[in-house]
C-alpha cells in the first residue's frame, strides 16, 4: 500500500496594496513530524521563522507560487490568487517528483488542478499541512515585503507588510504608488486618480 501524498496549499498576500500574493503548498512526512503547526497568523514572527526552517528540513516536499501586482491588476487578487497556488502546487510537484494525488485547499474555492482538490474553510486552523503551507507563504512574502522596504523605505512596508493602514495611505498621498503597488485596488487607483487631476 503506498502513502498517499496530500498536499496543503495556502496563501498570505490578498489583502495588502502592494506586492506579489504567495502561495505555498506542503506535503508532510507522517515520519517526521512537526511540533506547533498552525494558521500562519496565529504565532510570532519568530516562531513562523523557527517553523518555516522546520518544514524546510522535514516535509516531505514543498513549493512556493506568486503571482505579481501586475498579474493581480490584469485578472484580479481572486484569480491572481488561484494562479499563485497551481504554481506552489506545480513548485512542489517537482521538487516531489510527481503530482500529490489530493489537495487541500485553504479557504472555499479550489485553482484548476489535474489532480482531486478540497477547499476547506479554516483549514489552516484545522489540517497541519495547510497549516505548514500557510507559515511557507507568510514567511516568503513577509520577506519580499522587507527588501521592498529596503528599495522604498518612505512607504514603512516594514511596519505594515503593505497592508492598507493610515501610514501606508499617508505615504501613498506623499509619495504616489512605487511601481510594486497594486493599482487595480482602489486605494491605489483613488491616489493616483486624485495625483493625476
Amino acid at each position: 500500500m503506498s502513502v498517499l501524498w496530500v498536499c496543503g496549499v495556502d496563501e498570505a498576500g490578498r489583502g495588502p496594496l502592494v506586492g506579489a500574493v504567495v502561495a505555498g503548498a506542503v506535503v508532510l512526512d507522517p515520519a517526521k513530524p512537526i511540533d506547533g503547526l498552525k494558521d500562519s497568523k496565529k504565532l510570532t514572527a519568530a516562531k513562523r521563522d523557527f517553523l518555516y526552517e522546520q518544514i524546510l528540513e522535514n516535509a516531505k516536499a514543498w513549493g512556493v507560487g506568486e503571482a505579481s501586482p501586475v498579474e493581480i491588476d490584469q485578472i484580479n487578487i481572486l484569480q491572481a490568487t488561484m494562479l499563485a497556488m497551481r504554481r506552489a502546487i506545480e513548485d512542489l510537484s517537482i521538487r516531489l517528483g510527481a503530482w500529490p494525488e489530493k489537495a487541500l485547499i485553504d479557504g472555499n474555492r479550489c485553482p484548476e488542478l489535474p489532480i482531486p482538490a478540497e477547499a476547506i474553510i479554516k483549514g489552516d486552523a484545522k489540517e497541519p499541512a495547510i497549516s505548514a503551507a500557510s507559515i511557507i507563504a507568510k514567511v516568503t512574502r513577509d520577506r519580499q515585503m522587507m527588501h521592498l522596504h529596503d528599495r522604498y523605505p518612505e512607504y514603512g512596508f516594514a511596519q505594515h507588510m503593505g497592508y492598507p493602514t493610515e501610514a501606508h495611505f499617508a505615504a501613498l498621498k506623499q509619495y504616489g504608488a512605487c511601481s510594486e503597488h497594486r493599482r487595480s485596488f482602489s486605494p491605489v487607483r483613488e491616489v493616483l486618480e486624485s495625483l493625476a487631476s
